[in-house]
């Protein structure tokens, strides 16, 4: 049943039973202590008393008497009044007593200890005698030469001490209850405040879902991290640590040296690292940092291309939206989208080819329509020369191709290029350098990446040849040299702003109208894929827009080229 019951209410027994144990022990000290006061305060008072009497003259004269008890009994009785005392007792050496509260008790000997007293001390103790246990105290009486003539002892019953004790009974009990009472409701404030911010769970509950919890975080293919609204980095699972380049952490924070619970090697807590401490892309620490709400945001890194969502962690039962919910920090969603672009690349680069082959198939039907008309006319000279000339250009540009590259994918992406270039009125012209190399061996560079470079850099040439005015060309240039592949693209288009070089390689930035799928994202990969691949990519404007990139194809050029993230770009007019 325990098991079931939440931390709050645990937490409320618990320190309810303390606070019981609590007042019980310190009730019971404050009871002793004070009972313990009043039997010391009586052992001064009745000190007080004996000494005094002792050192009166009248008690030593009288001691010499025949009979001392018709002169001390009188006044016994008196001080016993006026002191508030239970007993006076004033006795020979011999515990004869010559005074006592009880006249049968005259004559009589007295019953405690007097060897102190006879030693010329005065001395205090609880012991029984006639009127029950008292605290009392034994005075010696001494005369001029130090020998003691008679001994007094006054004294209270210990009954009339309890019952000045039971008197501060209620105080003691109003102590205890005021701190029963305000350990409880410090209790009661303490596990409503648990109760809200553990929504009423019980520890094994709260373990049993932070297990299931830690299960998603690390099981989920997408990548996940929490911050914190001071800009901390609660935690992140091990695809974020992947898609951001960060060492793999565990559920909150702890280094990879730490165990699952977060702990380092040593015992000891792992603070939460910053964001400004993580490796992270400009865009990304922009993001994360700012908090705002992200939908489907892209965001592209050294290698990848990354898909963001990003929005409030708010409590159970608050709505993001909601004025005043309590907000916790952010939760971003990571998705990769490297290789769907890679898909998108060779899905476009097919989507071009199957352009290129209708528009083919229309040509040619065109063509051997007009091949047949003229057999038909009995004219098949003309028929056999327009057949071979048309056969020649396809054939050269085929050529031309498998002279300068030897992977047949970029040889098919620029026949279609070259076809889509054709049905826009602009004239795609293709050198192979000439340099005596012959093929640019490609096994050292990943086709998708040469895709994405060649495909994008057509596609911008075209579009900007497209809307200059005429002559429309756009020139291609592929040159293999020693261990290294160089990739040329020009054209007459309107050129590049010198001060827009640097934006132009931006997410999301673009020259041209908006179209249904957004735009700013080709020059972006390619530079991504001229990092990746370790290449170097030049920018000039002599007329048109010419971009130049070299890539390495071999351990030798790879030595020489610069860092991958070399990049160079010259904008002049």
């Amino acid at each position: 049943m325990i098991h079931r019951w939440s931390i709050a209410r645990r937490l409320f027994v618990a320190h309810l039973l303390f606070m019981l144990a609590l007042t019980a022990i310190v009730g019971t000290a404050t009871f002793v202590d004070a009972r313990d006061q009043a039997y010391d305060e009586a052992g001064r008072r009745m000190a007080a008393v004996a000494t005094t009497m002792a050192d009166n003259p009248l008690v030593l004269d009288a001691a010499g008497a025949a009979n001392p008890t018709p002169l001390l009994q009188p006044y016994a009785l008196k001080v016993m009044a006026d002191a508030d005392a239970d007993f006076i007792t004033i006795m020979a050496p011999d515990r004869t007593r010559w005074t006592h509260p009880k006249d049968e008790e005259l004559g009589k000997p007295y019953i405690g200890s007097i060897d102190a007293a006879l030693d010329g001390q005065v001395f205090t103790e609880i012991t029984a005698g006639t009127l029950g246990p008292s605290v009392r105290t034994i005075a010696p009486v001494k005369d001029a030469d130090g020998t003691v003539r008679a001994l007094v002892a006054a004294g209270v019953t210990v009954r009339t001490v309890d019952i000045a004790v039971s008197g501060r009974l209620p105080a003691l009990l109003a102590i205890g209850l005021a701190l029963l009472a305000g350990g409880s409701a410090a209790s009661w404030l303490l596990g409503r405040y648990l109760r809200q911010v553990t929504r009423g769970w019980g520890p094994e509950q709260l373990a049993q879902l932070f297990a299931y919890y830690e299960s998603v975080l690390h099981s989920v293919r997408e990548g996940v991290i929490l911050i914190d609204p001071k800009g901390k980095v609660v935690m992140y699972n091990d695809q974020a640590a992947e898609l951001l380049g960060l060492a793999p952490r565990t559920s909150d924070g702890g280094d990879p040296a730490a165990g699952r619970d977060g702990t380092a090697a040593d015992g000891g807590r792992q603070e939460a690292p910053s964001l400004a401490d993580l490796p992270l892309a400009p865009s990304l620490r922009e993001l994360f940092e700012s908090g705002r709400t992200a939908l489907d945001e892209i965001h592209l890194t050294g290698s990848r291309i990354l898909v963001v969502n990003q929005g409030p962690a708010v409590g159970p039962g608050s709505a993001a939206g909601r004025t005043g919910a309590a907000v916790y920090g952010t939760v971003a969603t990571i998705r990769d989208r490297t290789e769907i672009e890679s898909l998108g690349s060779e899905l476009e680069t097919m989507r071009t080819l199957s352009d290129a082959l209708r528009a083919q198939t229309h040509e040619h039907a065109n063509r051997l329509h007009t091949i047949v008309s003229l057999m038909e006319l009995g004219r098949g000279t003309e028929a056999l020369d327009f057949a071979t000339q048309d056969l020649e250009l396809s054939q050269r540009l085929t050529d031309d191709l498998v002279s300068s590259i030897e992977e047949p994918v970029l040889g098919a992406l620029i026949m279609g290029k070259a076809a889509e270039a054709h049905e826009r009125g602009v004239e795609l012209t293709l050198n192979t350098g000439g340099n005596g190399h012959g093929p640019a061996p490609v096994t050292g560079l990943a086709v998708q990446d040469l895709v994405a470079i060649l495909g994008n850099l057509l596609d911008n040439a075209i579009d900007a040849a497209a809307e200059a005015p005429a002559p429309r060309l756009v020139e291609l240039t592929v040159e293999p040299a020693p261990g290294a592949l160089e990739i040329t693209v020009e054209d007459s288009g309107p050129g590049i702003d010198p001060q827009a070089v640097d934006d132009i390689f931006r997410h999301g930035f673009s020259t041209k109208s908006p179209g249904p799928f957004g735009r700013g994202l080709g020059l972006a990969l390619v530079r991504q894929a001229v990092q990746r691949l370790g290449g170097t990519m030049t920018i000039t404007s002599p007329a048109g827009a010419l971009f130049r990139v070299t890539l390495p194809t071999s351990p030798a050029g790879l030595t020489a080229a610069p860092p991958a993230t070399s990049l160079t770009t010259e904008g002049q007019q």
